[in-house]
């Protein structure tokens, strides 16, 4: 069986975790510093905190916003549960807002509605590394929390005065805060834990104020640090991996009848990196990947029954599970079953198929095959 699932661990992560625990090292320490430093090179930030959960994150930056105790924070009915639990837990009132049925995203306008209803404050989760209109959203004038956890990597273009392509702006950039997952399905994983981040420094000053007063039981372990480090190193070749796969999904989907995510939110278009040589010293054709999403996942929009699907794909011992399973819609159905119309029908229909670099060009091979074919 071909698991849907399956964390891009190798051999080098392993011997950095082994490395960290022979050294008895595991609390928080070196590494952490180390990973922090890694995390600012790699996204650009200006500052940054390794923390044990994505809800310590989500508390530190609203502390450091100093947003209303009780205030309204307004979430996607399709980002994780935990948005909503922690939302509740920490004293304020969690607003669920419906998606773009095209990108399973929130947009401005959905979000201008939910300012209407009185929504202070955005925690945007950027699903199926996709990014919505950042520029529109932006310029509702609200306090933007980014949670980049399946986004991470993902581009925005850009241009400058002059009208020519300029360096492209990454997610997390965006918001007064960022939060990147380190869970164990997230795009880049440590094991467990979160880091926040701030943009620029102004945003960092006050955060380090908070960032200063964490205790060790709430800073990430060295040994999770010590595999988020390889996997932040060793995301370029996984992401490229990942792009080429589902390049090949993408082609086998095109002449059926189900349908895949809008990643065009965004204007513009990135020119492709310089071209790789492959081991045989053939040039791979990389003009026909996005350079601007982060395919974390591979998610198919059915217009069929899932479990007919479903059925179909585990003949071929392909395993495939409802891409929103674990989110809030999923969590609080029968509360938003009449709000969040368009996001109850993608928890219904949308599927995620195997997308990882572990998958052999075998298993590569019959999962285009089943896409191609699916009832």
């Amino acid at each position: 069986m071909i698991h849907t699932y399956s964390t891009t661990i190798r051999r080098k992560e392993m011997d950095a975790v082994l490395t960290c625990m022979v050294d008895e090292k595991i609390g928080p320490g070196e590494l952490n510093a180390r990973f922090i430093q890694q995390v600012k090179q790699f996204f650009g930030c200006d500052g940054a905190a390794a923390l044990r959960s994505p809800q310590s994150a989500l508390k530190l930056a609203l502390r450091a916003i100093d947003f209303e105790q009780g205030g309204t924070i307004m979430i996607s009915a399709l980002a994780p549960s935990w948005h909503y639990q922690a939302v509740e837990d920490l004293g304020y009132v969690p607003l669920v807002l419906d998606v773009d049925e095209a990108t399973g995203l929130v947009n401005a306008e959905i979000v201008q509605r939910g300012i209407n209803h009185g929504g202070r404050l955005l925690l945007l989760h950027e699903s199926m590394g996709i990014l919505p209109d950042m520029e529109s959203i932006m310029a509702l004038d609200i306090p933007v929390i980014e949670d980049i956890s399946r986004s991470a990597g993902a581009l925005v273009p850009s241009v400058d005065e002059k009208g020519e392509v300029a360096e492209p702006q990454k997610a997390g950039s965006f918001g007064v805060y960022s939060i990147l997952g380190l869970e164990e399905r997230d795009v880049i994983t440590a094991g467990g834990g979160a880091v926040i981040m701030a943009p620029s420094r102004r945003e960092w000053i006050v955060l380090k104020k908070f960032v200063d007063e964490i205790p060790s039981v709430e800073q990430l372990p060295d040994i999770n640090c010590a595999l988020g480090l390889v996997q932040l190193k060793e995301f370029p070749r996984n992401e490229t991996a990942r792009k080429e796969i589902f390049a090949l999904y993408k082609r086998a989907c095109m002449s059926g009848r189900h349908k895949l995510f809008s990643r065009s939110n965004n204007a513009g278009e990135l020119p492709a990196p310089e071209v790789q040589k492959g081991e045989d010293g053939s040039e791979k054709q990389n003009a026909a990947l996005d350079y601007t999403s982060t395919m974390s996942s591979f998610p198919l929009v059915l217009t069929s029954a899932f479990k007919d699907v479903k059925q179909y794909a585990a003949k071929k011992d392909i395993e495939i599970v409802p891409a929103y399973e674990d989110s809030v819609i999923a969590l609080k159905q029968e509360l938003l079953e009449n709000s969040c119309i368009r996001a109850k029908s993608l928890f219904l229909r949308c599927a995620l198929f195997p997308l990882y670099p572990r998958l052999s060009h075998s298993n590569i091979a019959k999962i285009v095959k089943v896409l191609g074919t699916l009832p």
